[in-house]
């Protein structure tokens, strides 16, 4: 079945002597999907992708396979490669025989190891330098001749571990969208592992978002970024403003009264809240709406403040304000030819509302 697990992690927990590295990890990954698991560095992301490839086992739970048990099964037995950052290629070997290696390894007849090599070679567009040395490739060349390297023997999964570290960022865009590309060809299952959170939006189907050992949150990027599910995940994956506010009463279906920074708006949320309950309120910097105070006479509820500082970016311009309660908040302006002439400059006073319904709301208590 496409969508069905070919990975599932069952209350994992690792612990080394009385450090936990990760707590109850419960986790499907589908089959032919792309998933990356993101967070900061110590989050335990690495530790599972070391359980996954067997060089690492489980203090409690249990690893599946397609749905066989792995927990105790050895690496080399499992359908599992890993592409690590460093590449970890043969210096003295050309690219042939880097590929080739493993096959070669296993004694395999050496009209099947050609056959295979060629084929792994070309999937990855290294057909034409199989004679290079590691020296005479590019970082990104390399990169796919580890690639080429893991996926020789048919592997069910692919893992990646911050494959782009070491290099520019050019060449890390572009080997973002040769990696998206090549795991779209082979229909392998890909799961990568990075903290940039820009990286692992523009590649996967999935992100899967980890703090100190725990899953905080699992969904398409768009999900992640539009509705995070605590302010972990909120501050963790982009620029995030978040006011405090009060529950004054329901106001139709999903939707509050509540007294915000001093300003009483109407909130929209799926989660219901009681009167007087304490809440946060999120937005993005580009669900914000900044007006000039002297060219827009906006209705209310909207928020009075100065701005600080403004930084050009082309298409946008972002907005460092000071609403008059002495809240701090940033906000991005997409230019169009309508408000081409529109200029914003320290000091200016402006009204300040947001986009209906963008903001998102959650429960002041905890992180």
């Amino acid at each position: 079945m496409e969508n069905s697990p070919i990975i599932e992690l069952r209350g994992v927990a690792k612990y080394y002597g009385s450090t936990s590295a990760l707590h109850n990890i419960n986790l499907e990954i589908a089959n032919g999907e792309f998933l990356t698991l993101l967070g900061p560095s110590g989050c335990g992301k690495t530790t599972i992708l070391r359980l996954i490839s067997g060089f690492e086992s489980p203090s409690k739970g249990e690893l599946l396979l397609k749905g066989e048990d792995i927990t105790n099964t050895p690496p080399e037995k499992r359908q599992v490669n890993t592409v690590f950052q460093n590449y970890a290629l043969f210096p003295h070997m050309n690219v042939w025989d880097n590929v080739a290696f493993g096959l070669k390894m296993q004694r395999l007849p050496k009209m099947e190891v050609n056959r295979r090599v060629a084929e792994a070679l070309r999937r990855v567009h290294l057909d034409a330098l199989a004679d290079r040395m590691p020296r005479q490739l590019s970082g990104g060349q390399q990169q796919r001749v580890a690639i080429a390297r893991a996926i020789i023997n048919n592997p069910l999964v692919l893992l990646l571990d911050e494959p782009f570290s070491a290099l520019d960022f050019k060449l890390r865009k572009q080997m973002q969208l040769e990696i998206k590309h090549l795991q779209r060809q082979l229909g392998i299952t890909f799961v990568f592992v990075t903290h940039d959170q820009e990286e692992a939006f523009a590649m996967s189907d999935r992100v899967v978002v980890m703090n100190e050992g725990e899953i905080r949150q699992t969904g398409s990027p768009q999900e992640i970024y539009e509705e995070p599910e605590n302010l972990f995940v909120a501050r963790f994956v982009g620029e995030i403003n978040v006011l405090e506010a009060e529950i004054l009463g329901p106001h139709g279906e999903g939707a509050y009264t509540a007294n915000v920074e001093g300003q009483e708006f109407v909130l929209r949320s799926r989660r219901e809240y009681e009167v007087g309950e304490e809440v946060k309120v999120l937005l993005r910097p580009e669900d914000l709406k900044v007006y000039l105070e002297h060219e827009k006479a906006l209705e209310p509820p909207f928020f009075r403040g100065r701005i600080v500082e403004t930084v050009y970016k082309g298409a946008t311009v972002d907005i460092l304000l000071t609403l008059d309660n002495g809240k701090k908040l940033q906000a991005a302006e997409f230019f169009n030819e309508d408000d081409i002439d529109i200029s914003y400059h320290p000091g200016d006073r402006v009204v300040v509302s947001w986009v209906e319904g963008w903001e998102v709301v959650l429960d002041a208590e905890g992180e």
